[in-house]
């Protein structure tokens, strides 16, 4: 599709809560955009979406849809591009079972997803469904690097109005386990690339060679690991963690990335429920097999799979009963940690818990101290670092900490989260090797059957670019600077080689330090604590992780992070927050017609995005509405229109009423443009003169079963009867 194609500003389509959100909150945007002639529409990305866009020939013409997604990736390469990112599912594979079902009760004929595929048509259908697992869309769109921060009106608003923390006490039980030996971080190796080159992994057995992956190819600079996690080292630690657990009577959980890390986090979690049901597994394994039971899928299916095996489930009641606790999704519906991949994510999970003074919910629906198991000791030392402070000092103080800001490197499938297609879990005892073109093998590991090895990259004008982007916003800040690489691990120390040498011929290296992740956490936390303010500079995966972290405790949510993503070919993507929570929010809105999920990230994005269509397309109005809707987004706060968690008070759709009232109000009280003042006047005191009658018309609502029509794809007419059921207000903004 040609470039004039897209709107000025693309509102991705998305799912779940913030795309319930957007069906009332889009009309708004392109009502107030149109005035400076500025087109916002819509491009799908939800998971339904991409499902519908990867499969046109199983449907009737009037079902197929464009590949959006497809089509944003290349408009991210652009000068042009403008793009507002709200959160999107990254599938896990109940998830996508579950859409996959719904879109087929609609009359889609999509296929159903093959476990485990036999006929090359089969293959095929698998083959296109794995393309939509995992983080499918963030690396088609992040060509750019992460500017992630809280705005500072949302940070003044958290210091004045401080959330709940919970208590902390220096006898917590409450800590991280880690493997520490045989998983990805020990078993690292790392080298930059001297030249352009094609690349491919084999595994070499006693029986010969297999190709696990070719038609690699990587431009010169490109720094390349390789490593694997054993999978007995795995299930030694798993085995001594639950038993460790039980003796402290504390909670188990288990943390991963299921979603993210599409292949290899999956893997681990299937271990961590096979060791937890190792008895039932070692006597039932082979009927499980025929049941068609999948440890990777989680605990939820399985248990659905052997409901009418009366051994088999007598079986399971009797491991649990000799099991510690288990840390609980859901304890009313006795959801465990260990139920559904895509439950518990750690970026979500563990800031959680750390807000919550190290407790987690159990199966009696209290809450207990808990051991937090991150098998991969990449990372972990983030959290168990966190951990130790809070014991040592007390809960933070959001009244008066200080602030950490993320700059990112995720360009181009930096790292980790752009390994899926260079990780195997390995079928046989061998060696597996990473080949170059020119016959040099450039990484190496002996493996055995069952081990997860993997392969991820970072190419040099992203390396480049995130560290020029640190030295602006250190400079433009004055904030401690700390790039978060450790030298003993081996991909960081090529990062380092990188760092030192632009930092020192910018003349800017005693403007920043380097420090392990462990001692990172430390230093910024005693940082902010002191009310202090930084930056961390970090890879992709800790990016994630601690614009979760940091935001959750200083702002009690990541939903309201300023995430600008600067695209290396002069575009904007405008990112709008977290969506650990939507699927809670979805649920409640089918029940009572109440909304609680906050669009202030999108707020934020707006902002920041009309102010970017204004320098890149010279629109004088496009700053003006900009600048308005920071206005109004301050007014948010100030008054505390943001939604309520409780049915019968304002929720998602109030909160985007007083928006559009503060906004207007904003633009016609401005000076620096006379017809969009005169424009904006009446709809100021129309939104102000029918509040009663809105507010009112938005409350009748609530209460009642809300009919959107799916899930995964809900109807659009119903959508948009649910979330604009004021007549007053839609007659306002048409």
């Amino acid at each position: 599709m040609a470039e004039n194609s897209n709107p000025d500003i693309v509102y991705t389509k998305v799912d779940e809560a913030p795309e319930l959100a957007s069906a009332s909150f889009l009309p708004i945007i392109q009502r107030f955009a149109a005035a400076a002639g500025i087109s916002v529409g819509p491009k799908d990305i939800s998971l339904a979406g991409r499902i519908l866009a990867a499969f046109p020939d199983h449907l009737a013409e009037d079902q197929r849809i464009n590949d959006d997604l497809s089509e944003l990736g290349d408009l991210v390469k652009t000068p042009g591009a403008n793009v507002i990112k709200l959160p999107n599912i990254s599938a896990s594979v109940p998830q996508l079972l579950a859409a996959v079902k719904e879109l087929q009760e609609q009359g889609y004929a999509v296929p159903d997803y093959p476990y485990e595929p036999g006929t090359d048509s089969e293959k095929e259908i698998r083959a296109r469904y794995d393309t939509l697992k995992g983080s499918a869309v963030n690396p088609v769109l992040r060509e750019g690097n992460s500017d992630r921060r809280a705005a500072a009106a949302v940070k003044k608003f958290a210091q004045n109005n401080p959330h709940r923390m919970g208590d902390w006490t220096a006898d917590s039980k409450t800590r991280v386990a880690t493997m520490g030996t045989d998983d990805f971080f020990s078993n690292e190796t790392s080298a930059t690339l001297p030249r352009e080159t094609g690349a491919r992994i084999v595994l070499e057995t006693a029986s010969g060679e297999t190709v696990l992956k070719d038609g690699l190819s990587y431009p010169a600079g490109t720094v390349v690991d390789a490593t694997y996690m054993s999978a007995a080292a795995l299930d030694a630690f798993l085995a001594e963690e639950i038993e460790k657990t039980k003796s402290e009577d504390i909670l188990f959980s288990l943390h991963m990335k299921a979603t993210m890390m599409k292949v290899s986090d999956p893997i681990i979690f299937g271990h961590a429920v096979k060791q937890w049901l190792k008895p039932v597994f070692d006597e039932y394994g082979d009927r499980m097999d025929e049941l068609g039971v999948n440890p990777n899928s989680g605990l939820g299916d399985l248990l659905e799979r052997v409901k009418d095996e009366p051994a088999i489930m007598a079986a399971i009641d009797k491991v649990r009963a000799e099991r510690p606790a288990m840390y609980m999704v859901d304890s009313d519906k006795g959801i465990t940690n260990l139920h559904v991949p895509s439950d518990v994510i750690i970026d979500a999970s563990m800031p959680a818990l750390i807000r919550g003074g190290g407790k987690g919910w159990g199966p009696d629906n209290k809450e207990h101290d808990a051991v937090c198991v991150i098998p991969d000791s990449s990372y972990a030392p983030v959290y168990d670092e966190t951990i130790k402070f809070f014991k040592e000092n007390g809960k933070l103080d959001p009244a008066t900490a200080g602030t950490v800001q993320n700059l990112g490197l995720m360009a181009q499938k930096a790292e980790e989260y752009g390994s899926h297609p260079t990780t195997f879990e390995i079928p046989q005892a061998g060696t597996v090797k990473m080949i170059l073109d020119d016959g040099t093998v450039l990484h190496q590991h002996n493996v055995e059957a069952g081990d997860i090895w993997r392969s991820a990259s970072a190419r040099k004008a992203p390396i480049e670019d995130w560290v020029n982007l640190a030295i602006e916003r250190q400079r433009a800040t004055g904030y401690r600077a700390i790039f978060w690489l450790d030298s003993s691990r081996a991909h960081d120390a090529e990062l380092i080689s990188f760092v030192k040498p632009i930092l020192e011929a910018r003349g800017v290296a005693d403007k920043f330090e380097i420090m392990a992740p462990r001692e990172a956490t430390r230093a910024s936390l005693e940082t902010i604590t002191g009310g202090g303010n930084t930056i961390a500079i970090t890879g992709n995966v800790l990016r994630d992780y601690l614009t979760d972290l940091f935001p959750i405790l200083e702002l009690a949510t990541s939903a309201k992070m300023l995430s600008i993503v600067k695209l290396m070919n002069g575009g904007g993507l405008f990112e709008t927050g977290a969506g650990g929570s939507a699927p809670k929010h979805v649920q409640q809105l089918q029940a009572d017609n109440h909304l609680r999920w906050d669009s202030l990230g999108e707020f934020c994005a707006l902002g920041e995005s009309l102010k970017f269509l204004a320098e890149t397309h010279d629109n004088a109005r496009a700053r003006v509405l900009g600048e308005a809707a920071e206005t109004a987004t301050q007014g948010i706060l100030d008054h505390g229109r943001s939604p309520s968690r409780k049915v019968g008070e304002p929720d998602n759709r109030d909160s985007h009423y007083w928006f559009a009232r503060y906004w207007a109000e904003a633009l016609a009280a401005q000076s620096d443009d006379a017809d969009l003042a005169e424009e904006f006047a009446p709809v100021a005191k129309a939104l102000a003169e029918g509040e009663a009658q809105i507010t009112s018309e938005l409350a009748a609502v609530q209460g009642k079963a809300a009919d959107i029509g799916g899930y995964y794809h809900p109807d659009s007419e119903k959508l948009a009867t649910v979330m604009r059921p004021s007549a007053t207000l839609n007659a306002i903004i048409g």
